[in-house]
C-alpha cells in the first residue's frame, strides 16, 4: 500500500468518524457504490453535520408525491467478524430501512416500487468498523466492514464504532440521478475489543441520517 494512502487510512481510523482534520469522507475511502463521485462537494447536512454531497441544480422536488426506498444494502459485501456478526449486519440494514420509511413518509407517500411522480432512494451502508480508542490499529481497512482489534499489555480498551453510508436519489421515470450524499457517523463505543457490536450502538446514527434526509428534502422543496 502506498504511504500517503496508508497514512490517510490510519489517521481516519484513529479518529473514528472525525476524519484526519474533519468529519468529511476522504475520496480515497469512497466505496464505489455511487456511479459518479466527481461532482461531490463538502457541505453540511440539515442538522449541521459535515457531508460530501451533490444536488442537481435543476431538480424540481415539487413534482414528486411518492417515494420508493430501495432495501438498503452493504457495499462492499460484508465480512462478519467475531465482534460484528452477520445477524447484526442484517439488523442494521433492516433498521435503516425502517428509519428512512418513518422519516420520509412524513412528507411523501411511501410506495413498494417505482412509479409516476416517484422519487427513488437508493441507500447503502459502506462501513461498519471498530477500532481501539487512543491506539494505532495494526490493521486499518475503513469501509471494508472489518473489526480492527489491538492487543495491549494493559488489557482491553474502549472501542470506537464507525459507520458510513452512501446514497443516491433518482427520478423513477428517467432514472436520472438527482442527488448523491456520502457521510460518516459515530456509534456508541464498545467496552473492549471482545464486546459484541449490536444494533443499539448505531441506532442513533441511523435515526440521525434518516432525519437529516427528511429535513434536507423539506428545505430543498421550498427552494425548488
Amino acid at each position: 500500500m502506498k504511504m500517503p494512502v496508508l497514512k490517510a487510512l490510519i489517521c481516519c481510523a484513529m479518529l473514528g468518524v472525525g476524519g484526519c482534520a474533519s468529519s468529511q469522507v476522504d475520496p480515497s475511502q469512497y466505496s464505489g457504490f455511487l456511479k459518479d463521485y466527481s461532482r461531490l462537494k463538502p457541505a453540511e447536512s440539515a442538522t449541521g453535520a459535515p457531508v460530501m454531497r451533490w444536488i442537481d441544480p435543476d431538480v424540481k422536488l415539487s413534482k414528486y408525491t411518492q417515494v420508493y426506498i430501495e432495501p438498503s444494502q452493504f457495499y462492499p459485501r460484508p465480512q462478519p467478524t467475531a465482534v460484528i456478526s452477520a445477524q447484526t449486519l442484517q439488523s442494521i440494514t433492516r433498521y435503516f430501512d425502517t428509519a428512512l420509511q418513518r422519516e420520509l413518509g412524513k412528507n411523501l407517500r411511501v410506495v413498494n416500487g417505482p412509479g409516476p411522480d416517484t422519487l427513488i432512494v437508493r441507500p447503502a451502508i459502506t462501513a461498519v468498523s471498530t477500532s481501539t480508542q487512543g491506539l494505532k490499529p495494526y490493521e486499518v481497512v475503513p469501509l471494508a466492514l472489518v473489526a480492527a482489534a489491538v492487543n495491549t499489555a494493559a488489557g482491553g480498551r474502549d472501542q470506537d464504532v464507525a459507520i458510513a453510508t452512501e446514497a443516491a436519489f433518482l427520478d423513477a421515470d428517467t432514472h436520472k440521478v438527482l442527488a448523491q450524499v456520502v457521510r460518516k457517523g459515530s456509534g456508541t463505543p464498545l467496552e473492549n475489543e471482545k464486546t459484541q457490536l449490536t444494533l443499539d450502538a448505531v441506532k442513533p446514527v441511523l435515526d440521525g441520517w434518516a432525519k437529516d434526509l427528511r429535513l434536507s428534502y423539506e428545505t430543498l422543496k421550498t427552494k425548488h
